[in-house]
């Protein structure tokens, strides 16, 4: 089986993500996308995360009912910060017969020298990357690199997430039971001042 793994706080989920997974799909031999939900990103502040297990359950909602992608709560059970090396080396041992590739933007693929242990990560796994606009793609690391162009959309988790903050719609920007499931859980609301 062969499997990408999609790495990301998913803060939340949206339709961007899901577009580059189908596309990614589309385009390669991967069986199956993994949308590995991270608690905690080495890289990123916790105090604006949505709770781990809220945000996996909006991938779950993203993702069903196409079997080839799947919501990965592997991390919540791994050491914190989630450290991608770590990760790697536990589903190697858990799936032994599995071939693994790491999806990416360029925009992390510039920042992989930087990444707890990226040498083990560049010599052991192939890493399908999608070129961001303003992420000049440089393979001078040596990396078994494989650059698309995929369809992008100017969405980001944290435009979503003051759209919501402000009280306005963020319809065709995530699934309609993403929607709604934020929308019914206040998730991403600040907290009223008493």
């Amino acid at each position: 089986m062969k499997i990408g793994l999609y790495f990301g706080s998913f803060n939340p989920i949206h339709i961007g993500h899901l577009i580059i997974a189908n596309h990614i799909l589309n385009v390669t031999d991967l069986q199956r996308v993994w949308f590995v939900v991270s608690p905690q990103n080495p890289f990123k502040q916790s105090s604006t995360l949505l709770n781990e297990y809220d945000r996996l359950h909006l991938v779950q909602k993203a993702v069903d009912p196409d079997e080839r992608l799947l919501a990965s709560n592997i991390e919540f059970s791994l050491p914190k910060p989630s450290y991608t090396v770590q990760t790697l080396s536990y589903l190697a041992d858990k799936y032994p017969s599995y071939e693994f590739s790491i999806i990416m933007g360029s925009d992390s693929f510039q920042n992989l020298p930087k990444w707890k242990n990226a040498e083990v990560i560049i010599a052991n796994y192939p890493i399908l990357v999608y070129r961001r606009p303003g992420f000049e793609v440089d393979n001078s690391i040596g990396a078994r690199a494989r650059f698309m162009d995929a369809p992008l959309l100017e969405i980001s988790a944290t435009h979503i997430r003051d759209l919501i903050q402000q009280g306005k719609s963020i319809r065709y920007l995530v699934p309609e039971i993403v929607e709604k499931e934020i929308a019914g859980n206040r998730f991403f609301k600040k907290p009223q001042s008493k």
